[in-house]
């Protein structure tokens, strides 16, 4: 591991091997599927095909997927504007794609200090993307599981300071845990080292419509990555302990929506919401 702007950097994947070596390319995968809903370049023809394949079963997906990604973007400005938050956690990164977290905040805030967490060889693969930064600020990647929160928090404070307010991200992630109580804990276990004054951001798809329900039980069904639909009320338990920000959780493109798209946003099957921790 070296350091980039004051983060650490994961060189490989957890043995040291080239991460690119270990993504297979023939079997379908989540993030590359969500890459191409979103008119990305980094994913395969089996990608494609499985995207495909669910998009015919809920047309809406590009939607769902564009709206979230929206969402992210106000939410996170909102944290480094309105907030004043100067440090994020973004568990579940992704791969990189237009306005990162970084990007967002420190256009906003420069000396803004981010940590991005995923466990994925593809995502590692693209990890140079995600470690831009400016002068004042840093970004760091970490080669972590969610399911192991307790490391995550250890990196983190590598480059973040947990005396001072940190914004969890935790963007399309929770899903992947399909185990209620197992992700109310993980939740848990990453919001109480939080200090006063931190906020935590979580938006997931939502079972708020029969189509995509029964879209992501054949998924899930096909052996893919499994995914969990939970209700707007589930996705409000993991806000336990937090002042949930005006309007509270709702679908992602009813959160703020630019001044433009007041009374014109349309609801998707996707919800979010950001809380404060008193």
């Amino acid at each position: 591991m070296n350091v980039a702007n004051g983060g650490p950097i994961a060189e490989g994947g957890p043995t040291g091997e080239d991460p690119a070596a270990l993504i297979d390319s023939s079997v379908p995968h989540s993030a590359r599927m969500w890459n191409y809903w979103l008119g990305g370049k980094d994913n395969y023809e089996a990608d494609r095909v499985a995207a495909d394949q669910f998009a015919a079963a809920f047309p809406a997906i590009a939607a769902n997927a564009r709206a979230f990604r929206a969402f992210l973007s106000r939410a996170i400005r909102y944290l480094a504007d309105e907030a004043g938050v100067r440090q994020f956690l973004d568990v579940g990164t992704g791969l990189p794609t237009v306005d990162n977290t970084h990007e967002i905040a420190q256009r906003v805030a420069p000396d803004s200090r981010i940590v991005y967490v995923d466990n994925d060889p593809l995502v590692l693969a693209h990890a140079r993307a995600l470690l831009t930064s400016t002068p004042e600020g840093a970004t760091a990647y970490l080669d972590a599981d969610l399911h192991r929160p307790a490391a995550i928090l250890a990196e983190a404070r590598r480059t973040l300071d947990f005396e001072r307010p940190v914004a969890l991200i935790l963007s399309g992630i929770l899903g992947h845990v399909t185990d209620d109580e197992e992700a109310l804990g993980i939740v848990r276990e990453l919001t109480e080292a939080l200090p006063s004054g931190s906020y935590l951001l979580v938006c997931d798809g939502t079972d708020t419509d029969e189509t995509l329900k029964k879209a992501q039980e054949e998924h899930n069904e096909g052996g893919q990555v499994q995914y969990r639909l939970r209700s707007p009320e589930e996705l409000g338990g993991f806000f336990a302990g937090f002042d949930l920000v005006e309007p509270g959780i709702v679908s992602c493109p009813l959160w703020r929506p630019n001044p433009s798209q007041v009374g014109s946003a349309v609801p998707v099957d996707s919800y979010g919401g950001v809380g404060r921790k008193p």
